[in-house]
């Protein structure tokens, strides 16, 4: 199976033989190097081209070009349906993401159990063998198609945590986050059994090349000040660290991830950057994860973005192995299409927009970066300090040490508090026998008794890690609550091809409208409800309000469900003409020169769109060598063919944007048949032009073309420069 960019991804193909499909690879893989020179620039920090993709809107004037960094890029993607992530995933990946970030339910960390079937989930996507086969051979697919490895990560976590590491490892997944604490913390397992799991799990990563992101920056997700646990969060780190490393996993598969813990209003950068700074000097070898700040985010995404460029100059000021990003809507808990694309977006054109800054720009260690750099590491070692005096780790939570919002050493009393003897899966784990033997080949601890060189599961003939013919692949259980189902809902609707706008999951109709109302924020948001109700718009509900004054007026971003069904085999779309290049226009124009006479006509005084059209500064005739003679406003149909002829022209353009009467269509009759009474219609290219001016009504007033609404100046350069050249081409002939 192989994807094409004009073929949608065939989900009931991907969902097909999944009992037969194996992972092409095990471990995680990361960028290449690029090449220094893309386009017209030279750049420093960027990663190999993809194949195919969709470039930054900016990239035609540049062209075309899409540089990549060089670091991964991850796009957290979990609607709850992962059919439709799939999808998500593919679109992510046409703009640069190749870490693919899964999150699993919130419920499922309490789960003690692996689960094959489960009901969906909210806030995530149920972690079940069916989900990952059918994540992983779409992934294939979608490497293949952008010409670049893609790494799916999800999360090992709760008591399920050995055999979820188990599956990963079975089923090709690339990255995983680990990390005993966040169960202890934020999960109340056991402290005692959340270490031990862990080490299994680890352990399992590790032999399988599978990257591990921790969970220390949920510290400052968590507590109440959390500028202030910045000392905390890199003793978690080391705590998590070293651990890994003792399990068995080299440094280079162990990545921190580091959240600045601040946004604006705050002062964002004089307190993140050094955080920053100490992490990466105290932690020198380890990979670094810079996930983007979600603590702050309300609705406005302008704001979101705002703080993820801040993040991310951060990260270009001192470095970062994968680049995390946040859908800029995540206050509104949907996880919606293009605001997961947006995020990738920002960081592809802030990190791209900044390459080489660390050539220019140095950080003054001496100065006062320095200073609180020093001082953010010697409470991080002071505070590990006091751990091993008062026992260690599980002694300091006995003592609410973490998540306290003090800055160490100073003490809020806030901290989060577990017992040793408490928690979800205590007395569930036994002190092993001195005979105890595991077949299989990755476990942690000794196999004693086998011979040298002899893995446990040689004894059975092969664990399910070894002989992937060895795992049982169950399908989903529930009979009614299953992607099948969930996709029967709308066969009769995609074999039509019909189109339902759609924000989270296939033609789920959602719409969002915005508005604004002069008035308080509580009227206008009942208000706006009222209005998209009258706009036949179901189940409106305002996502996002914003003050533009106590009583003059608020913004509203309202959400809602429209379920219109478009038949795309029932529209008439207009064949596109193709636009020649810059060089391709210019080039002609040295061949050829031209002249032409604009004039906005009869009794319209509008300047603005014929000028945007014509003047070199916005792009327009000039800008290509076109020599424009620009008559004015008002008028006569006359007076312009009368210019036209005196001084030569090959074209005249009409801008017209009165429609009363129909006077812009008689004024393009005009023209026409005027050219035709002083016998110059057969040497000019007449067009016109203006807001309710349409290709197909300029032809049918026997004009050459019409260009409305929304039209560059390079689209009219292309026509006349293209057709000019036709006609000399029939002279010729």
């Amino acid at each position: 199976m192989m994807l094409r960019a004009d073929d949608k991804l065939d989900i009931e193909a991907i969902l097909a033989d999944l009992d037969q499909y194996r992972p092409r690879r095990r471990g995680w893989l990361w960028r290449k190097q690029g090449p220094r020179r893309i386009g017209p620039f030279d750049y420093r920090e960027v990663s190999e081209n993809l194949k195919q993709s969709v470039p930054l809107m900016a990239a035609k004037y540049f062209e075309d070009i899409n540089p990549q960094p060089e670091m991964v890029l991850t796009s957290e993607i979990a609607s709850g349906r992962f059919e439709d992530d799939l999808r998500r995933m593919r679109m992510a990946a046409w703009h640069g993401a190749d870490h693919m970030m899964v999150i699993r339910t919130a419920g499922q960390s309490h789960i003690d159990g692996l689960m094959e079937g489960t009901p969906e989930g909210v806030g995530g996507v149920p972690i079940t063998r069916k989900q990952l086969r059918a994540t992983r051979k779409a992934l294939d697919l979608i490497e293949d198609e952008v010409g670049r490895p893609i790494n799916l990560h999800s999360y090992v976590s709760g008591l399920a945590g050995p055999e979820i590491a188990v599956m990963f490892v079975e089923e090709g997944v690339n990255g995983a986050h680990q990390d005993p604490q966040y169960n202890v913390l934020y999960r109340n397992v056991n402290m005692v059994r959340s270490f031990v799991d862990a080490a299994e799990a680890k352990f399992l990563l590790a032999g399988s090349k599978i990257a591990q992101i921790d969970g220390a920056h949920n510290a400052n997700a968590t507590a109440r000040q959390a500028w202030k646990v910045m000392p905390e969060l890199m003793v978690q780190h080391a705590i998590n660290c070293a651990y890994s490393v003792a399990c068995g996993m080299p440094k280079e598969l162990i990545c921190l991830s580091t959240v600045p813990p601040t946004a604006p209003p705050a002062p964002a950068l004089r307190l993140d950057l050094p955080y920053a700074v100490a992490l990466r000097w105290l932690f020198e070898g380890y990979k670094m994860r810079a996930q983007m700040n979600s603590r702050y985010m309300e609705s406005d995404t302008r704001e979101a973005t705002v703080t993820h460029v801040l993040n991310l100059l951060i990260t270009r000021l001192t470095h970062a192995d994968i680049q995390s990003n946040i859908t800029p809507d995540e206050g509104r808990n949907v996880p919606w299409h293009y605001n997961n694309i947006a995020a990738l977006n920002t960081v592809n054109q802030t990190l791209v927009g900044m390459d080489g800054l660390s050539d220019m720009v140095k950080l003054d260690y001496d100065g006062e970066l320095g200073t609180i750099v020093r001082e953010l590491v010697e409470r991080a070692v002071l505070f590990m300090e006091e751990i091993v005096e008062r026992g260690g780790y599980f002694s300091a939570v006995e003592a609410g040490m973490f998540v306290d919002s003090g800055l160490y050493p100073e003490r809020m009393e806030d901290g989060i508090v577990r017992q040793l003897g408490g928690g979800v899966g205590l007395d569930t784990t036994l002190p092993r026998h001195a005979d105890y033997l595991a077949p299989v080949c990755q476990h942690f601890g000794n196999n004693p008794g086998l011979p040298e060189g002899q893995k446990g599961c040689d004894l059975i003939g092969g664990c399910t890690i070894c002989d992937s013919e060895k795992v049982f692949y169950i399908d989903e259980l529930d009979e009614n609550d299953r992607v099948e189902c969930r996709l029967s809902e709308f066969d009769e609707h995609r074999a039509a091809g019909l189109l339902r706008p759609e924000v989270e999951w296939y033609a789920d109709g959602v719409v969002t409208l915005n508005v604004f109302l002069p008035a308080p924020a509580a009227v206008a948001e009942y208000a706006g409800q009222q209005m998209a109700k009258r706009l036949g718009i179901q189940e409106p509900e305002v996502v996002h309000k914003r003050v533009m004054h106590p009583s003059e007026g608020t913004l509203l971003e309202i959400k809602g469900v429209v379920n219109i069904d478009v038949d795309p085999a029932l529209l008439e779309i207009p064949v596109k003409e193709d636009v020649w290049s810059e060089d391709e226009i210019r080039s002609a124009l040295k061949e050829t020169p031209m002249r032409v006479v604009a004039a906005t006509v009869g009794d319209d005084e509008h300047s603005v769109g014929m000028r945007e059209i014509i003047d070199i500064k916005h792009g327009g005739l000039e800008k290509f060598g076109i020599d424009a003679h620009y008559l004015g406003t008002s008028v006569p149909i006359d007076k312009v063919v009368d210019a036209a002829i005196e001084i030569d022209a090959q074209a005249v353009l009409i801008s017209t944007i009165i429609t009363h009467a129909d006077v812009h269509r008689l004024n393009m009759q005009r023209l026409h048949d005027l050219c035709v009474e002083k016998g110059v219609r057969n040497r000019l290219l007449l067009v016109g032009g203006g807001t309710q001016i349409t290709n197909d009504m300029a032809k049918e007033c026997q004009m050459d073309a019409g260009f409305g609404r929304g039209t560059k100046g390079i689209e009219v350069a292309s026509f006349l420069v293209k057709n000019m050249k036709q006609r000399e081409r029939d002279g010729e002939a």
